[in-house]
């Protein structure tokens, strides 16, 4: 068994903005940078063995200020990236509208075997989130570790322990810098607490 505390980076101009992020490096904005720490007062009261963090530069920055206060290093995995939204990346909706309406049209679809052009399909996200998840899990039995990644990973975690299908929208809250409890047991993981960011209350 194996807990994890997997955490949603902090704010970024392009959450703001409502643009595709995907796999494009965007730092954290100024909101970002108070929450992650926030965040990293409130992960340093928690038993926390090991750190990993996506390799992007809004969970790096995100996991810095914790990664400080626990003095452990917060480890890079490439399995922990978001989804690869293809051509829509850079992109805020109004623009994807005017310029991709028919590629828009199939995403707004939510099947779960349709990738974008140049992206990946949720399915193949899925296998990668997921493995990657249980494999840190399976190096780390009995521990505790902190994961700081993003929205669509937290997303495919809670589809998995909630056993919902993996097409159709987003159903759970997924706030930025929040702290998001499992627990791995072999192949199951199951759900603690969800989307608590009671840490963040106050932030401008």
């Amino acid at each position: 068994m194996t807990e994890l505390i997997v955490i949603r980076h902090g704010e970024t101009d392009w959450n703001v903005e409502g643009r595709f992020q995907g796999h494009i490096d965007v730092p954290l904005n100024a909101r970002g940078l108070r929450q992650a720490a926030r965040m990293a007062e409130r992960l340093a009261a928690e038993r926390v063995d090991v750190f990993y963090c996506s390799d992007l530069l809004r969970t790096r920055q995100t996991a810095e200020p914790a990664a400080l206060k626990l003095e452990l290093p917060a480890a890079p995995n490439a399995g922990l990236r978001e989804q690869h939204m293809g051509i829509l990346e850079g992109m805020s909706f109004p623009e994807v509208q005017a310029q991709h309406p028919e590629v828009l049209a199939a995403w707004l679809l939510h099947d779960a075997d349709y990738a974008l052009p140049g992206g990946e399909s949720a399915r193949s996200f899925h296998a990668r989130v997921i493995g990657a998840v249980l494999a840190l899990a399976s190096r780390h039995p009995g521990q505790t570790l902190a994961v700081v990644t993003h929205g669509g990973v937290l997303d495919m975690l809670y589809r998995t322990a909630n056993a919902l299908p993996l097409h159709g929208p987003r159903e759970c809250p997924i706030p930025n810098a929040g702290l998001n409890r499992l627990r791995v047991r072999g192949e199951r993981i199951e759900v603690l607490t969800w989307a608590d960011d009671a840490h963040l209350e106050g932030i401008a």
